[in-house]
């Protein structure tokens, strides 16, 4: 093909590409979670669907498509059609899953696009009220002292209750008991009443509690101290420096989704978690709205794939 020929056909898909960009979206977009109703990825999805319509000028309908931890509505999104009218939205399992595990639907770099991060949530250690420690370095360490006698809930194998303590287990090396539930409710509801002595949900879950004097916060677990708990001080803070875990949330669509079409829901999303309204709402829910860049969300990807399939292969951790 000469050059001319081939400049043309450059400009006439650029032409096309804006045409599409700008006509999009002509018919609702579905939002697929790979969660029940109520988890925290629902949240955050309903939490900003909405503005974001408005945004973009047409409809954000969220369609929740559970099992095998978040895989199934995910490989739904990969294998829909590239035209942005289905995307979805995980957590950091996405980052965690591939490592997880051993046969995966999709491939996670290969068959997603990521359009940008919605938000992060804080996890925070809590500890019944019978275990004697009143901060993190006692627990600390009592675990060393008495090695696989305290134990901690989580959601289920694989789920950020659990990534979280086992990250927390190596940094600090601690040898403490899993007790997986299904579902982060009920792991919560066993370390109130002292079945076992720790969980690491997130903060929107262990708030009420908290403040209710049923569980107590020995540590958040990002890089800053939660607005929902400006009393609880971070690992770092409380003497754990290398430990931090959050659970981000991000958006994404099929590969091959026009650059245009990502680049238009990249940017309305953004603007949807600038406004102030949003804001107050995600951060009243626990979040912390993080809008960032098409390529930085990628980048966070491929970051953090490699961390925690190592982790998972060190811990010797398996999907239920």
């Amino acid at each position: 093909m000469k050059l001319a020929s081939i400049l043309a056909f450059a400009a006439c898909t650029a032409v096309i590409g804006t045409a599409s960009a700008q006509s999009y979206p002509q018919r609702p977009v579905r939002l697929i979670v790979p969660y029940a109703p109520g988890g925290s990825a629902d949240i955050a999805a309903r939490l900003v669907s909405d503005a974001w319509s408005k945004s973009l000028g047409g409809t954000i309908v969220v369609e929740n498509r559970a099992g095998a931890g978040g895989n199934i509505g995910v490989d739904a999104v990969a294998k829909s059609p590239a035209d942005g009218y289905t995307i979805g939205l995980q957590t950091v399992s996405l980052a965690i899953n591939p490592g997880l595990f051993p046969r995966m639907p999709y491939d996670t770099l290969k068959d997603l696009a990521p359009i940008g991060m919605v938000a992060s949530s804080q996890h925070v250690l809590v500890i019944n009220n019978k275990v004697p420690a009143k901060n993190l370095q006692e627990l600390v360490a009592l675990a060393k002292a008495k090695p696989d006698k305290l134990t901690y809930g989580s959601a289920g194998n694989g789920s950020t209750f659990h990534m979280s303590a086992e990250l927390f287990k190596s940094v600090a090396n601690v040898s403490i008991v899993h007790v997986p539930y299904r579902g982060g409710g009920p792991a919560l509801v066993d370390t109130i009443a002292g079945q076992v002595d720790m969980s690491f949900p997130v903060v929107s879950a262990a708030q009420q509690h908290v403040q209710g004097g049923k569980l107590t916060a020995l540590a958040v677990t990002g890089s800053k101290r939660s607005p929902s708990m400006p009393n609880v001080p971070t690992a770092a803070e409380a003497g754990l420096p290398d430990y931090q875990f959050e659970t981000w949330f991000m958006v994404f669509a099929p590969t091959g989704t026009p650059k245009a079409v990502i680049d238009k829901l990249n940017a309305t999303l953004n603007a949807t978690l600038a406004s102030q309204p949003v804001k107050e709402r995600m951060v009243k829910e626990g979040f912390d709205p993080t809008p960032t860049t098409p390529e930085a969300a990628r980048q966070r990807l491929e970051k953090e794939m490699p961390m925690w399939a190592k982790l998972i292969k060190q811990r010797g951790i398996v999907a239920e």
